[in-house]
């Protein structure tokens, strides 16, 4: 993949630090997000996923590198996707448990804090930009108001009385510039996004920020004192882990759990909003997809390998390699379907898909959370056939990456290299293989597999064995700590 970390050259002299929160696991768009790989990781709009697309849109002169905010089961591929992408971070916060955004905006000022002057720049890394040259426009107007020691927000141009958006009052009909901000207002009911849709001094809050380091944390200081003890605690008996900082668990679990708009902004004077109006959405449900994804005359969207006849306002898309979705004569529908799961909703009520993920977990199904496809810091593997004691699975493995050095107590497994080169070892004997060779690894052999080559490597494992769990392994060696 070309480095996103390209840009438009701009004069600036001012230090930006995108702190970018990656560690969300929404339902909204289930099935293609779930819980062990959500959508800001997913390839939704194009070919890079909305992480590597909001890593483009914060970088460039200006720029820090960024510091990233996740938790552990994301870190890997959080680190993946940066690397992709032709980037570095400057910090990569593990939080040892989700506590909302604000004891992770404060854990990252305090990790900052030895650069008081320096600027944060805090978006989610799941939203659709479509004018990064407009956003970066709003961003110089922020950093301005930011500097003379204002508390910034973005607010998004609304252009229908949408319900699952909280609001920002203007005191004034918005401007291009940045400008007071008379409150921050909640999700409101249709009657009243009406209302305030017609006033015109209302904007779409957006949940993206920008203030000095030293700003931020005289408001925490200041609105929400109870966080500081705690969030310093854990940053102070935090541990580096690889390239990672763990920050410390049982300080950070003291954190009250809280919003940065109920903690600090709600409660500041010296609050300030910036409009944009280039193209902004946070793909909060199946119906915000498609109107992003651009339908037709006839209201209608398709993905590739994703067939529409007669329908209308109808979105369709297919996640699964060599799986066609066909509709016909549909009007006002979803469809999404994946290796392991299919949704079919109203495209009306497609907000509702998190009770449809509530109704699976009650069923002990693992789509509700699973993703097909698990994703590990050496690659992914996926389930091709699952049986009474065998078990088919794809595997592919970075360039330069390696399983850790294990053994199974339950389970024997084949190994067939179908593209690249693996390198294993079994035992005391290490060899390579070779497209379409394979290994045979004993019940209870020691045995590693790494991929030496320059491109990635593809295998099928056979399993067999009365217990096929991911918990019969036993690690002796792991670069990845995880031994």
């Amino acid at each position: 993949m070309e480095s996103v970390f390209g840009g438009v050259a701009r004069k600036m002299t001012r230090k930006i630090y995108p702190v970018i929160l990656c560690g969300g696991s929404g339902t909204r768009l289930w099935p293609l997000s779930r819980k062990s790989y959500p959508k800001q990781f997913s390839a939704l709009m194009g070919e890079a996923s909305l992480f590597q697309l909001t890593l483009k849109r914060l970088s460039g002169e200006g720029y820090a590198d960024p510091v990233l905010l996740t938790n552990s089961d994301f870190r890997f591929i959080a680190t993946q996707q940066l690397g992709e992408a032709g980037g570095n971070a400057s910090k990569i916060l593990i939080e040892p448990a989700a506590r909302n955004t604000a004891p992770a905006i404060l854990a990252a000022a305090v990790a900052l804090a030895d650069e008081p002057d320096a600027l944060m720049l805090v978006a989610p890394s799941d939203h659709v930009i479509k004018d990064d040259a407009a956003f970066r426009l709003a961003v110089d107007a922020a950093a301005g108001a930011a500097e003379a020691g204002q508390l910034v927000t973005f607010g998004i141009t609304p252009d229908r009385p949408e319900t699952g958006y909280g609001y920002l009052e203007l005191e004034t009909a918005p401007d291009a510039g940045a400008q007071p901000l008379k409150r921050f207002v909640e999700k409101p009911d249709a009657e009243a996004a009406a209302e305030m849709l017609a006033t015109g001094r209302f904007l779409w809050n957006a949940g993206i920020f920008m203030f000095k380091v030293s700003t931020i944390l005289k408001a925490f200081e200041d609105h929400a004192p109870g966080l500081m003890a705690p969030v310093r605690a854990s940053v102070a008996e935090g541990a580096t882990d690889l390239c990672f900082f763990r920050l410390g668990e049982t300080a950070y679990m003291g954190a009250e759990d809280i919003s940065i708009d109920y903690a600090v902004m709600e409660r500041a004077a010296n609050l300030t909003v910036v409009p944009f109006n280039g193209g902004w959405n946070d793909l909060g449900s199946w119906e915000t997809v498609w109107r992003e994804t651009g339908p037709d005359a006839d209201g209608v969207a398709t993905t590739q390998g994703a067939t529409a006849i007669d329908c209308k306002n109808t979105f369709l898309r297919t996640d699964s390699e060599g799986t066609r979705l066909v509709g016909i004569g549909l009007e006002n529908i979803v469809a999404v379907a994946m290796q392991d799961a299919v949704l079919v909703a109203d495209i009306r009520q497609s907000q509702r898909v998190k009770e449809a993920v509530a109704a699976l977990k009650l069923e002990n199904a693992g789509q509700a959370e699973d993703f097909p496809r698990f994703h590990r810091p050496w690659g992914w593997y996926e389930t091709l056939s699952l049986g009474r004691r065998f078990q088919v699975k794809r595997i592919m493995v970075y360039p330069g990456g390696q399983l850790s050095l294990q053994s199974h107590v339950h389970r024997s497994e084949h190994w067939v290299v179908v593209e690249g080169t693996a390198k294993v070892t079994v035992g005391e004997e290490v060899k390579l293989l070779s497209e379409n060779q394979s290994v045979y690894i004993p019940l209870g052999a020691v045995h590693r597999m790494e991929n030496p080559g320059k491109v990635p490597m593809y295998l099928i494992e056979v399993q067999s064995g009365p217990y096929l769990g991911e918990d019969d392994i036993i690690r002796y060696e792991d670069v990845y700590a995880r031994a």
